[in-house]
């Protein structure tokens, strides 16, 4: 049995702000990262090439805040991040700060399976792509009118927002967590950080344990939201802990994590979550979160 679930970042607009348009570009988008991880999964492809099928699915769009569609720094410029983390094994890969990078989540991969380390940064993960032939993308690939309107308002009111507040486009930071049927995990996570960031500010997305975590034992997680309080909170981790340690449940352990202890502390936004059973949790303490998932059932779509 194989499961997916992916994510377009939490936060909404309000229902009555969501054209028929946008909602329905919205559940295309979604539809086509879930069958992107599908495909692999339904071949009989493994967890890690689901996820990273789905998430580079999502970096392609320009709805969501990753890849395509990031959001502007204090700079004017794009500066990605993603992570990857492969259940079998513990293998994690990861990039931060990086520029010129399509896709991102790709990156990451290769930083797990073809260097010594977990996490690259900036110029210094831009000369390994080089090295292993991932092409540099021109900067005006990533400019969308819409992110950049919301720049040049967040810069006039000396803001820095989440990429889902107010000014913004709806959707932000993407992921997806995947089950295949072999019983691997693996989870993946892209974010473009938060608006007019500054200081070479990076949040939880490429963090292993704070935004991205998997483990065969447990789960699977994919963190979106305000990264400062995933980083605190470790809660991509914390959330396989509850289940290794304490023995609570997939649905119990996210629950607890996003709508008590997330929610004390002042962090909003949520995650998806599959266990090594193939159970999907989705929870959010957000107005809302884009989220997607399927077995061998059937497909699940979440705009609000």
């Amino acid at each position: 049995m194989f499961s997916l679930a992916i994510h377009g970042g939490a936060g909404t607009l309000p229902k009555q702000e969501m054209s028929t348009a946008m909602e329905a570009a919205c559940r295309a988008a979604l539809r086509a990262a879930l069958l992107a991880g599908k495909d692999v999964l339904a071949g009989g492809g493994s967890a890690l090439d689901a996820v990273t099928a789905a998430v580079s699915e999502l970096e392609n769009q320009d709805l969501f805040n990753a890849g395509k569609g990031s959001v502007f720094n204090a700079a004017g410029e794009h500066h990605l991040d993603a992570s990857i983390m492969d259940g079998s094994n513990g293998e994690a890969g990861a990039v931060a700060a990086v520029q010129g990078i399509k896709n991102p989540v790709q990156l990451a991969r290769e930083v797990m399976l073809h260097s010594p380390h977990v996490l690259l940064t900036g110029k210094g993960a831009e000369e390994f792509a080089a090295t292993r032939n991932i092409p540099h993308t021109p900067e005006s690939y990533f400019f969308t009118n819409r992110r950049y309107y919301q720049y040049l308002l967040a810069r006039q009111q000396d803001e820095i927002l989440l990429d889902h507040a107010q000014y913004s486009s709806p959707k932000g930071t993407v992921g997806a967590v995947a089950r295949d049927v072999h019983g691997n995990l693996a989870a993946a996570t892209s974010t473009g950080g938060m608006t007019n960031k500054k200081f070479g500010r990076v949040g939880d997305t490429p963090i292993i344990g704070a935004g991205t975590y998997a483990n065969n034992h447990t789960c699977a997680v994919s963190c979106t939201g305000h990264g400062e309080y995933f980083i605190r909170q470790v809660v991509a981790y914390d959330v396989h802990c509850l289940m290794e340690y304490k023995g609570l449940s997939l649905k119990e352990a996210c629950e607890y994590v996003v709508h008590d202890k997330l929610k004390k502390t002042g962090g909003e936004g949520g995650l998806i979550a599959i266990s090594k059973h193939g159970e999907i949790c989705l929870p959010f303490n957000s107005e809302g979160m884009y989220r997607a998932s399927l077995n061998e059932q059937g497909e699940f779509f979440g705009i609000y």
